[in-house]
């Protein structure tokens, strides 16, 4: 009797620690912060040994720890002349694992120029570890 209630115990501890509602909320104030061009908020977002790969467009690279994605966020925040970007978001999809969360969503950022993106971001422990960028000029979003 004892070995099931064990089991029960680690599988509702396991399951606990899966994404929810608070890595929507994060993933969803990134995306806000991107649009809003606030660098400030995306980098407490980030933890010290985070990596971005931004796939396509100007920015095309891959950007490893705070130093080099905080560049890369002044640089986009730059091609919009620091102004806030017009934004609308598909639905957030979430794939989560007790080590973790992927929150993945399309985004359309207006500005100068718009830019179609298809975002993954990957959580652990709570912090963006992991920052996908695909520039995808055919992506429908919203709709």
């Amino acid at each position: 009797m004892k070995r099931p209630l064990a089991l029960l115990f680690c599988f509702a501890v396991a399951t606990a620690a899966t994404a929810g509602p608070l890595d929507e909320k994060k993933a969803e104030a990134h995306l806000q912060a991107v649009a809003a061009g606030d660098v400030e908020a995306l980098m407490r977002d980030y933890t010290e040994d985070a990596w971005m790969d931004w796939v396509g467009g100007p920015l095309d690279g891959r950007y490893r720890g705070k130093a080099a994605i905080r560049e890369v966020w002044q640089k986009f925040a730059a091609l919009n002349d620091g102004q806030p970007r017009p934004a609308k978001f598909g639905k957030l999809a979430q794939q989560a694992h007790p080590k973790g969360a992927t929150l993945e969503a399309a985004a359309e950022y207006g500005g100068k120029p718009t830019i179609k993106v298809w975002h993954v971001l990957v959580y652990r422990d709570g912090e963006l570890t992991t920052e996908i960028w695909q520039i995808a000029p055919a992506l429908k979003v919203g709709e």
